[in-house]
């Protein structure tokens, strides 16, 4: 499909898909978007954002090119790796999600991306360690952020988290951990 083809209304479809890319630095630090905009706004994300599905646009395409709005930083296609696919019924009530998430393959480093502020927040290094003590999304802090530190650097999972319900239930479908070696 060229770029010129024409675009669709994806505003009635049940879905909204996005991407969350994960860049850790060489000191085990993810570049977190302090949010200024909805959805959770003054909360932590890792950089990421809507696919453009009306054009076509793929999952991987999507990490490239929000990974580069939101940072400044340019990765090849090669450089992102799908690690887990979450989706979430009725987050915050209102719409169900499609998330597929990203980890940069190198270490990113902290001079290739200038913390900046713009429209969509501000960007920070965070500690790994720090991550869940800072206000994330529940869905993140219960779900996602174990499920991402279990399977970085090579693993892959996916899992649905059901927001309808209180508390809110997950179920793990898939779970490919990242095989580490056993020092001995």
């Amino acid at each position: 499909m060229s770029l010129d083809a024409p675009q669709y209304d994806t505003a009635s479809l049940p879905y909204k898909v996005a991407v969350l890319c994960y860049l850790w630095d060489g000191d085990d630090r993810l570049l977190m978007l302090h949010r200024r905009k909805p959805p959770n706004v003054d909360m932590y994300s890792p950089v990421g954002g809507k696919v453009e599905i009306s054009r076509g646009e793929s999952p991987h395409e999507c990490a490239v090119r929000e990974v580069h709005e939101e940072t400044g930083l340019l990765l090849g296609e090669a450089e992102v790796r799908l690690m887990g696919m979450v989706s979430e019924r009725a987050y915050q009530g209102q719409m169900h999600w499609l998330i597929f998430l990203f980890e940069c393959v190198r270490p990113v480093g902290r001079a290739e991306i200038p913390l900046r502020e713009f429209d969509e927040g501000r960007l920070e290094w965070v500690a790994a360690a720090d991550v869940e003590r800072l206000p994330i999304p529940a869905t993140d802090r219960d779900v996602m952020w174990p499920l991402v530190q279990a399977h970085r650097g090579g693993g892959f999972f996916g899992v649905d988290i059901d927001c309808s319900v209180e508390p809110m239930v997950h179920r793990v479908r898939e779970s490919r951990p990242m095989l580490r070696a056993h020092g001995g």
